[in-house]
C-alpha cells in the first residue's frame, strides 16, 4: 500500500448539510422543540402519525430558509411546493418525510470559503425546507433500540453544495462557513454535538485531468467538524486504494465510526426513486412575493466577509485580528460597543483579543455569556489610558471584575492599584533616588542613557509601584540634565 502514488488522483466532494431552526415551534406542528426534554414528552398526534391529522406550515420555516437563500447569493423561486419522501423507518411514525423535491425553494448560490494559501467558490446546487425524523438510540438497552420523537417534525433546511470541493480542508473551510452564516442569521445555533447542525458528504475519486466523477459513497455520523475531515481523508484513502488493489467502489452509504477512526458500510445508497417522491396534498404551495422577499432582505444583517472588509478598512485592523472578532456575530458586536464607548479601534482591538478572548478560551464559553459588559470593560481601558493605571494594574483589575460588578475605578482604589501622578509627591522620590546614587548620575552624565531604566525602576519601587512611569521618566530626565 506504501507505494501507491495517491497524487494520481483527486477527490471530489459534495456536502449535504442539515440546519435545524431555531424557531418557537416544528415545522408543521404547534409545539416546541426543544433540546434536552425528556423523551417523547414534545409530540404532538402529528408527530405520532395519527391518522387524520393536518399540517400547517410554520411561517418562519419560510421566512428563515430565504433568509439563508439570501445571505448565500441564491435565487428565491417565486412558487414551490412540498413533497412527501416515502421511507420506512423506526422513528418515522408516519412511513413518510415532508420535504422538497424538485422545486427547491433557493437554488443556484454560492459561499466563499478562505484557505491558508488561496481563496475559492464553492457552488451551492439548493436549499429546501424539510422536517427531521425522530431519534434512535442503540445503546440504552441491550436488546432493543429505543425511540425518542421528540425530534420528530423539527423544521430543517438542507444546504445542498455542488461537488466543487477537492480536499477534506475545503470541506471543512466550507462547513465552518456555513456555520458561520446561519449563526449571524439566528436561524440555527450550529452546534453539532447537539445535531443541530448535521453533515453527510458525498465522496469520489478520479484520476487527475479526468473529467468524468467516480463512483460516490456518502459518509454519515460525523459530530464534530474535525470529524468531518477525518472521515473525507479515510475515505480518500480508501477508495484509492481500493481501485489500485483492482477492486471497485460501490456506492453505498457508509458510517463514520470515531472509535476506531474508520467508515464502515451500513446500506446501499438510495436513489431519488427510492422514495417514490410526490407532491405533499395536506400543504400547498408556498408563494413568495417580492413585498416578502423585500421584507425579509431588509432583517439581513451585515455578514461576516463584508463586515471582516469594514474593520480592515475602518478600523486599520489586520486581516487576522479582523478574522478573529468577525468569526462571531456576537465577539463582533461587542468589540463595537467597545470602540462606541472609548472611540479608539485600536484600544478596543488590544482588549477583547487580548483579556476577553483569553477568558472565553478559557472557560469555553461565548462572549453572550461573558459577566463583564463593553461598557465597563471600556472604562478600564480609559483608567489605563488617562494613565491612573499601568497595565500589570490593569489585568489585576479586569481579573476581579470578572467576580465584582463594581465600577472598575472603585476596584482599582480598593485595591491600592490607582497611579500617582502628583509631581509634589513624586519629587522627593526622584531626589532621594539621585541622591543615593551618585556613581549612576555620573555614569548617565557620561553617555550611559540607558541607565534611566535604573532610576525609574528605583522610583517605582520606592512608591511601591503607585508611581506614573511617564511623569517619573520625564522627571529623573529633567533633573539628571540639569
Amino acid at each position: 500500500m506504501s507505494t501507491i502514488d495517491h497524487e494520481k488522483y483527486e477527490a471530489v466532494i459534495g456536502l449535504e448539510v442539515h440546519a435545524q431552526l431555531l424557531t418557537e415551534s416544528k415545522a408543521f406542528a404547534p409545539v416546541r422543540p426543544e433540546y434536552g426534554a425528556a423523551p417523547n414528552t414534545q409530540v404532538t398526534p402529528l408527530c405520532l402519525g395519527h391518522p387524520g391529522t393536518l399540517p400547517v406550515v410554520n411561517e418562519n420555516l419560510v421566512r428563515y430558509i430565504i433568509k439563508m437563500g439570501l445571505a448565500t447569493k441564491c435565487d428565491v423561486a417565486e412558487k414551490s411546493i412540498f413533497a412527501r419522501k416515502n421511507y420506512f423507518y423506526p422513528d418515522l411514525p408516519k412511513g413518510y418525510q415532508i420535504s422538497q423535491f424538485d422545486t427547491p425553494i433557493c437554488f443556484g448560490g454560492f459561499v466563499d470559503i478562505q484557505l491558508e494559501d488561496y481563496d475559492k467558490r464553492i457552488g451551492i446546487t439548493r436549499i429546501h425546507m424539510e422536517e427531521d425524523a425522530g431519534k434512535s438510540i442503540h445503546d440504552q438497552d441491550p436488546y432493543n433500540t429505543l425511540v425518542d420523537l421528540n425530534r420528530a417534525g423539527t423544521p430543517l433546511i438542507e444546504i445542498v453544495s455542488e461537488p466543487d470541493l477537492r480536499t477534506p480542508q475545503e470541506a471543512y473551510a466550507y462547513l465552518s462557513k456555513i456555520k458561520q452564516i446561519v449563526q449571524y442569521l439566528e436561524i440555527c445555533d450550529g452546534n453539532m454535538e447537539e445535531g443541530s447542525l448535521r453533515c453527510d458528504a458525498n465522496v469520489s475519486v478520479r484520476p487527475r485531468g479526468r473529467e468524468k466523477f467516480g463512483t460516490r459513497t456518502e459518509l454519515k455520523n460525523m459530530n464534530s467538524f474535525r470529524n468531518v475531515e477525518r472521515a473525507i481523508h479515510y475515505e480518500i484513502y480508501r477508495q484509492i486504494e481500493l481501485i489500485e488493489d483492482g477492486g471497485e467502489v460501490v456506492q453505498q452509504t457508509r458510517l463514520w465510526d470515531t472509535s476506531k477512526m474508520q467508515s464502515r458500510p451500513m446500506r446501499s445508497k438510495e436513489e431519488a426513486h427510492d422514495y417514490r417522491y410526490f407532491p405533499e396534498p395536506d400543504l400547498p404551495p408556498i408563494r413568495v412575493t417580492e413585498k416578502m422577499l423585500n421584507d425579509i432582505r431588509e432583517e439581513l444583517p451585515e455578514l461576516a466577509d463584508v463586515r471582516r472588509k469594514r474593520f480592515i478598512d475602518d478600523y486599520d485592523m489586520s486581516i487576522d485580528d479582523a478574522v478573529t472578532i468577525t468569526d462571531s456575530r456576537y465577539l463582533a458586536d461587542y468589540y463595537e460597543d467597545v470602540v462606541e464607548f472609548l472611540g479608539n479601534p485600536k484600544s478596543a482591538s488590544n482588549i477583547v483579543l487580548s483579556e476577553v478572548l483569553r477568558v472565553l478560551n478559557e472557560r469555553s464559553i461565548d462572549i453572550r455569556e461573558f459577566p463583564v459588559s463593553a461598557e465597563r470593560v471600556s472604562k478600564l481601558v480609559m483608567l489605563k489610558e488617562d494613565d491612573k493605571i499601568n497595565s500589570s494594574a490593569m489585568q489585576d483589575i479586569f481579573n476581579e471584575m470578572l467576580i465584582k460588578d463594581n465600577d472598575p475605578e472603585e476596584l482599582a482604589k480598593e485595591m491600592n492599584l490607582i497611579q500617582v501622578s502628583d509631581s509634589g509627591f513624586l519629587e522627593p522620590i526622584v531626589d532621594e533616588i539621585i541622591e543615593n546614587n551618585p556613581d549612576e548620575v555620573q555614569r548617565f552624565k557620561e553617555g550611559k542613557k540607558q541607565l534611566i531604566g535604573f532610576f525609574i525602576g528605583q522610583a517605582m519601587k520606592a512608591s511601591q509601584g503607585k508611581a506614573n512611569p511617564k511623569l517619573v521618566k520625564d522627571l529623573i530626565t529633567k533633573k539628571l540634565n540639569d
